[in-house]
């Protein structure tokens, strides 16, 4: 039977399902004009067996820059380990990755954001230049967790994604505390809240070795999500980085993908519109980080499926948030794993109703197969509710409209305590001058703090903001002020904080206009967020705007700035939107 050698469609030329496990490799290595190619693969390592197995790649976005990717390497050993023992060759490659936590509150954080579609771009490029017949990919931290579930939707081959896992909790004076703390620590101590030895203990204990951060924020978000879409094995996400049976689920995995490879199991048969839908679900009901409105569109437009912000406010309003984790809960992702991870979180929805259980996922079986295959526990009652006596009615994210913010605003109301907020706008063209504000004591009660021009494209990079936001909960005063921008947050961000305003100030949004002083009402049951200025007042100012310089030159944020559409649409990269 001859077969397609493109990796964006998982059928033969007859229309039959592709199960040929070399499906692509056969023209990098077989016959008489390919010895050039054996000779080099030789020098890798191959036999002549090795010619006759499937070849998969293990792309790893391992690195030594943060305890979230210190790890990866030795996973990908045992990933390679299950490939062999299923019949394959494992064919091991690195791609960036780098660290929000380190790059947050500087320049640095613009390259953040960006450096997703660098990463799915770069799996791309070698699975393309290779053409290796499936792969497994791992990941660490915010950014490689959608970049590498961008690139297995856009390639098509059968794909199995791995999580490197979370940190354990430090902890200080007898309470369990994260990265988030310290951010929280600096506003305090620059409020004279706390001293400098004490930010300084805080500092040697939050993170005390491998993971990502430990809370419910952006890479233990994106894990659940991988896990809920079908792509990552069942039970995968919710261990420690740290715990012994990391390296088990990594060498599962292996075996997985040779499995998957041999039914013809793709991605795109994984990454359903229903799949989706029980991705929004699970982080809805986890109270998951802000990030996933940007995530989840990216990779469901590589899937070609295409979902909105309507999609995430439509899908909240019925799902309850049953999750007590921090930011705005009590607890970490090591309790969730505790008290039965994240099948316990699914087979809770499943049985309320609020999920498509018949959805396929990478084990062959649907996702409601899987769950009785695994006896997922019941909800704890304490890290864990039941949906019918939840944390609060709704889910944990929100998206809000109006005259701020024709296209959306995404918001996080897990925790949150104030569902309405009338106050009085304090701009600033940049997150450095909002910073040097909060951090010089000059925040009151009552204000809305404005950011903007830190969106998608007049970041450029949409950076996050965790330093500001942790800042203002620093100085006690997280309950009485807003902050609204179209940049982003982080997924430890808590408080009003309103973000991915849309369409951002660069290109002319209303954010744009906002002048010091104007009234800002946020209504989140109503779901809008509206400037109360005159209608004449806004023309005369717009009459008076003019955009901002773009960056210049070749370099990748340059790039990027001229290539990147809307937040509201996933922050897409030189893409039409479906």
């Amino acid at each position: 039977m001859a077969t397609t050698t493109n990796s964006s469609t998982s059928t033969s030329s007859t229309g039959e399902k592709d199960t040929d496990p070399r499906h692509r490799s056969r023209i990098v290595t077989d016959g008489v004009t390919r010895a050039p190619a054996r000779a080099m693969l030789r020098a890798v390592g191959f036999d002549d067996e090795d010619f006759i197995r499937p070849q998969i790649g293990v792309a790893a976005a391992a690195n030594d820059l943060t305890p979230c990717n210190i790890g990866l390497d030795r996973l990908a050993g045992a990933v390679a380990g299950g490939i062999r023992e299923a019949g394959g060759v494992a064919m091991r490659f690195s791609t960036i990755a780098m660290s929000d936590g380190i790059a947050m509150g500087h320049r640095g954080m613009r390259a953040s954001l960006p450096s997703r579609d660098l990463i799915a771009d770069s799996v791309e490029c070698v699975m393309e230049a290779e053409q290796l017949d499936a792969m497994v990919t791992i990941a660490g931290c915010d950014k490689s967790l959608p970049g590498m579930l961008m690139a297995a939707a856009r390639l098509n081959v059968p794909t199995v994604f791995v999580y490197g896992g979370s940190s354990l909790p430090g902890s200080w004076r007898g309470r369990p505390v994260t990265i988030q703390d310290v951010f929280e620590a600096v506003g305090a101590h620059a409020s004279g809240l706390l001293g400098t030895d004490d930010l300084d203990e805080l500092e040697r204990v939050a993170c005390p070795g491998a993971g990502s951060c430990a809370g419910m924020y952006t890479a233990n978000t994106i894990a659940a999500e991988a896990e809920a879409l079908g792509i990552a094995l069942p039970g995968s996400a919710s261990a420690p980085a740290v715990d012994p049976t990391r390296a088990g689920i990594a060498h599962d995995s292996g075996t997985a993908v040779i499995a998957a490879l041999r039914a013809g199991i793709r991605p795109r048969d994984i990454l359903t519109r229903e799949a989706f839908e029980n991705a929004i679900t699970v982080v809805m009901a986890l109270g998951g980080s802000t990030n996933a409105a940007l995530h989840l569109p990216a990779i469901a437009h590589e899937a070609g499926v295409r979902l909105t912000l309507d999609d995430f406010d439509r899908i909240s309003q019925r799902t309850p948030h049953i999750a007590d984790l921090r930011p705005g809960g009590r607890h970490v992702m090591a309790d969730l794993h505790r008290v039965g991870g994240v099948p316990a979180v699914l087979a809770a929805l499943l049985d309320a109703g609020l999920l498509h259980g018949d959805c396929l996922t990478i084990t062959g079986a649907t996702l409601a197969q899987n769950l009785a295959e695994l006896a997922a526990q019941k909800p704890d009652g304490t890290v864990l509710r039941t949906p019918d006596e939840p944390l609060r009615p709704d889910g944990g994210l929100a998206v809000l409209r109006g005259s701020l913010a024709p296209s959306g605003a995404v918001v996080k109301i897990a925790g949150l305590s104030v569902d309405r907020f009338h106050g009085t706008a304090r701009v600033f063209d940049t997150e450095d001058a909002a910073m040097s504000y909060v951090a010089g004591g000059r925040l009151t009660g009552g204000e809305v703090i404005v950011i903007r021009y830190e969106g998608p494209r007049g970041g450029p990079g949409m950076p996050e903001m965790l330093a500001v936001t942790a800042a203002v909960r620093g100085t006690g005063l997280g309950g009485q002020v807003a902050l609204v921008t179209d940049g982003r947050f982080s997924g430890a961000t808590t408080g009003l904080c309103v973000g991915h305003v849309a369409p951002e100030a660069a290109v002319g949004g209303p954010l744009a206009l906002v002048a010091d002083g104007d009234p800002i009402v946020i209504d989140i049951p109503a779901r809008a967020i509206d400037l109360d200025v005159d209608t004449a007042e806004l023309e005369q100012r717009r009459d008076r705007w003019r955009p901002p310089p773009a960056p210049t030159g070749n370099g990748f944020l340059a790039k990027y700035s001229r290539l990147v559409g809307c937040a509201s649409q996933g922050a897409l990269v030189g893409a039409t939107p479906r």
